[in-house]
Order: C-alpha cells, then sequence, then structure tokens
C-alpha cells in the first residue's frame, strides 16, 4: 500500500497550496523540499494581489486569476479560523503610474481593458493624485504623473500566509519532509511508483511537481520537458513611520508595497542569472534609486533588508498545469513566475480536482505541459 494519496514535489506556495486543498478533501499527503518549507520564491515576493473578474470571454489566465482572487478571501478566513495566524490579507486598493509622455493615453487603453473585463478602475488626474497618496504629491511638478486607482487591489504577508499554511497542513495530518532533495523516481509502466531521495524511497498513489525554478530538472526525470527557467527578482524592505504611504504604487515592472507597520517593500529586479538569488550592488541601488525618486519622503526611511528570490519563469509566461505525458498518476503546477502567490488558491483547487480524478472548474487545455510554446521577447509579470 502507497504511503502517502500523494506527494507533493516542492514545498512552495503553491505545493503548500494543493497539500491543503487536497487534506481538506480527506486525502492523505506528504510534501517533500529540498529545503526549507516556502523557503524559495514563495517567502521572497511581496505579496500583491492584482483584482480580476470573471467573465465568459476572458483568457484562461485571467479566469484563473478571478477564480484565485474570490478564493483568497475565503482561504484567508479559513486558515485563521484553524491557525490562529493573520496571514496579513486586506485589500488596500492599488495605483498604477505612467510619466511618460504618452502615459495619459497608455493608462487610458488599460483603464478601457480593465473595464471590460469587469475591474473597477477610476482615472485619476494629477492634481487628485495628492489627495489620493500624498507622498507621491511632490514628483513632475511640471507634467504631474497620469495614474489609474484599482480600489479592489489588495496584498498579504507572505512569509505569514505561508506560516498559516504550514500549521494547517500539518492539522490536518500532512507530512512534510524537509531538506531532503529527490534524485530520481521509480517508474513501472505508465506509473510512477516513488520518489528516491537520500532518506529512502516515498511511495505515493499519485505525484506533483510544484518545485518552482527546479520543476523542469525532475519533469526530465520523467520524461517530460518543460521550459521553466530562474528569473532573479530583487528586493529592498525599508522601515518607516505607519501611514508614510497607503496604497500599493506600481510603475511598469516595478513597485511599492506598504505594510501596516510601517515597512514599504521596494521590487524588483527581473535577471536571468541562473540559479545565483544573491543581492547585487546594483540591482539594490536601482530599486532604492527608484523609490526615492518616486516618493522623496522616503529619504529618510530605513534600509532594514535586501533579498532576492528565483522566480519560475516560462517560455510563453503561462505556468505548466496538468498531467505529465504518458504518465497516469504524475501532474505538474510550475512557471507560474511573478504570479505564484496570486494564482496559488486556484492552482490548489484545479489541479486538486484533475488529481482526484473530477472535472475541473476551468479548462486546463492552455496550460498543458505539451504545448508548443514559443519564447516570449521577455516574460511578462503579473499586473
Amino acid at each position: 500500500m502507497a504511503t502517502y494519496d500523494c506527494l507533493i514535489l516542492g514545498g512552495g506556495v503553491i505545493g503548500m497550496s494543493l497539500a491543503y486543498e487536497l487534506a481538506c478533501q480527506g486525502q492523505r499527503i506528504g510534501v517533500v523540499d529540498r529545503g526549507v518549507i516556502g523557503g524559495e520564491a514563495s517567502w521572497a515576493g511581496a505579496g500583491i494581489l492584482p483584482p480580476a473578474a470573471a467573465h465568459p470571454a476572458a483568457p484562461a489566465e485571467e479566469q484563473l486569476r478571478a477564480l484565485a482572487n474570490t478564493l483568497h478571501a475565503q482561504w484567508t478566513q479559513q486558515l485563521l479560523e484553524e491557525t490562529g495566524i493573520d496571514n496579513g490579507y486586506r485589500v488596500c486598493g492599488g495605483l498604477y503610474l505612467d510619466h511618460q509622455p504618452n502615459g495619459g493615453a497608455a493608462l487610458e487603453s488599460l483603464a478601457t481593458q480593465w473595464r471590460t473585463q469587469g475591474i473597477r478602475v477610476q482615472q485619476v488626474p494629477g492634481l487628485d493624485l495628492a489627495n489620493l497618496e500624498p507622498a507621491l504629491a511632490s514628483q513632475h511638478p511640471d507634467s504631474p504623473l497620469a495614474a489609474l486607482y484599482l480600489p479592489d487591489e489588495a496584498q498579504l504577508r507572505n512569509p505569514r500566509h505561508l506560516k498559516a499554511l504550514f500549521s494547517a497542513c500539518v492539522r490536518r495530518g500532512v507530512t512534510v519532509h524537509e531538506a531532503t532533495e529527490v534524485h530520481d523516481f521509480v517508474v513501472r509502466g505508465r506509473r510512477v511508483h516513488a520518489a528516491r531521495t537520500a532518506l529512502g524511497s516515498l511511495a505515493a498513489d499519485q505525484f506533483c511537481l510544484a518545485s518552482g525554478a527546479w520543476t523542469g530538472a525532475l519533469a526530465t526525470r520523467l520524461g517530460c520537458r518543460l521550459l521553466v527557467k530562474p528569473i532573479r527578482g530583487q528586493i529592498a524592505l525599508l522601515q518607516t513611520e505607519p501611514g508614510r504611504l497607503n496604497h500599493v504604487v506600481n510603475e511598469g515592472r516595478s513597485y511599492l508595497v506598504p505594510r501596516p507597520d510601517g515597512r514599504i517593500l521596494v521590487g524588483s529586479t527581473e535577471e536571468d542569472a541562473g540559479f545565483d538569488k544573491r543581492p547585487t550592488a546594483a540591482g539594490i541601488a536601482g530599486l532604492l534609486d527608484f523609490a526615492l525618486q518616486l516618493a522623496p519622503t522616503l529619504t529618510t526611511a530605513r534600509l532594514e533588508r535586501t533579498w532576492a528570490g528565483l522566480r519560475p519563469g516560462s517560455a510563453d509566461g503561462l505556468p505548466y498545469l496538468g498531467a505529465i505525458p504518458d504518465l497516469d498518476n504524475a501532474f505538474v503546477a510550475a512557471g507560474h513566475f511573478r504570479s505564484g502567490l496570486q494564482l496559488s488558491t486556484a492552482t490548489a483547487v484545479v489541479i486538486g480536482q484533475l488529481i482526484r480524478g473530477q472535472e475541473t472548474d476551468l479548462d486546463l487545455a492552455p496550460f498543458t505541459p505539451t504545448r508548443s510554446a514559443h519564447p516570449a521577447p521577455h516574460l511578462q509579470p503579473a499586473r
């Protein structure tokens, strides 16, 4: 008899969310991770949850985002009740800025697109921005920033969310193997029977690869080629008094995320640096320059900490969600790039349905691991 109904390879936010979902369905679950639970990209992220709305004509990823956003509020309450841990989820609103010459036109087009998708959005004239976010008021007096305001943008605190998931999983009987690297698999015919580790073989009825940037190497052991690569993202953490900044502020791929305790995350870079996750002087200097140009009042903030994580990027910007070809009991959930935290709840639900042989809430065909993906000119971040 197999030890587990499902063995999940990877203890990041995707793997732990799937473990929690399956454990809630009464399954015996094991999680194995090469390091500590949530110690890689999941911990390193800023926790931005952009709004999304479901509508039938929406692209597959937007439908996944919409389901995920609905679930985040539900899971937050459920995890709090089960563990007593507040993951920091709150709807704080988000600003999207552009001070390029065509910024107004570009943001107007973006506002139209979001309204079409059913997302609430308000255009903010430059003069009104001072009332909404005073820290940005002194910028570009001769050319006020163009801005969009999304009142439903939310955030949560990644380490707290992972701590809540870990606690809830353990309470529901999930077995966690940390510092345990999977070297190979025992495969007979069309079935995986066990994962081989330094601690011995771990047997299960079903297997799911959710190892972030390391998923590609594991998939090759099962005869599946996934175009997953690590993309380094550096973040700086500032400490100031609460209320210095009140909304998530986005400009292109860069952002400021204020926490209620006065901390402000400044992120993030996108670097093809292999598996090197060390912060660099140039990367952090660029982030601080961005923050101080956007909000000069942060000049007096204390630089508390810097770090970097390795996001799992895919060739076409979509995650790999589905069955591994030529195997009846192996699945993959990886390649979420900058959207791992946001998409984690929905990924857990639909992959959980797939593993249990149920019809999935969403069509997973666009995410199939066997799709032919042409490399994108650049990896697209979440909004």
